[in-house]
């Protein structure tokens, strides 16, 4: 389900990073053209370490290309998006941007989550404490799921609003990630095509 072949798929996770059954590896296996925003650290992100990783990814890219963010990667996509030069942002096709958490990030959420390892300190999150409040410069969807405990359903449809991101109703699935047994995910490719298709 892949339309425009010269369109590379830019896969942001987010803290932890994707696991094999998370949908992200899947579509990576799918698509013709696809690549992973890499980080050194990905159990103690900053912003600012993130937003260059994600930067580096996109500047190796040497068409066009089409996000597909999840959890933190959206906040990390945004947070780009909002400082990327103009040349950059019409490289940008659009942004789904998939269940990202309420901010800040607490250390109870952040706890639960069973990213790390027990008895590991909890990351600060530096940079992430606030949320950006201006439209982003590329078409965008955010889909978030009625029951996901890392943000409440009205925060997310908030987060669309000042983003200027088209609200997409994800059901309920929990947080959307390598534990809600998505697989392929087809209703997120189907996303994916209306903003590759414009």
């Amino acid at each position: 389900m892949w339309d425009d072949d010269d369109v590379t798929l830019l896969t942001v996770p987010g803290w932890g990073d994707s696991g094999d059954t998370h949908w992200h590896g899947y579509w990576e296996k799918t698509y013709p053209l696809a690549r992973r925003a890499a980080q050194r650290d990905w159990l103690y992100p900053t912003r600012d370490e993130w937003v260059a990783g994600l930067a580096t990814a996109v500047a190796d890219i040497p068409g066009q290309l089409v996000i597909a963010a999840h959890s933190l990667g959206c906040h990390t996509t945004v947070a780009w998006l909002l400082q990327a030069s103009l040349l950059e942002q019409r490289k940008v096709k659009g942004a789904l941007l998939v269940a990202p958490p309420a901010i800040p990030l607490t250390d109870e959420r952040a706890r639960a989550s069973g990213e790390l390892p027990e008895g590991a300190p909890l990351p600060t999150f530096a940079g992430f404490e606030t949320l950006p409040e201006r439209k982003l410069p590329v078409p965008a969807l955010l889909v978030a799921s009625r029951d996901d405990p890392f943000c409440d359903f009205e925060e997310a449809r908030r987060m669309a609003a000042l983003w200027g991101a088209a609200f997409v109703d994800g059901g309920m699935a929990g947080h959307m990630g390598s534990h809600a047994g998505l697989g392929s995910w087809p209703a997120g490719q189907r996303l994916l095509q209306r903003l590759i298709l414009g």
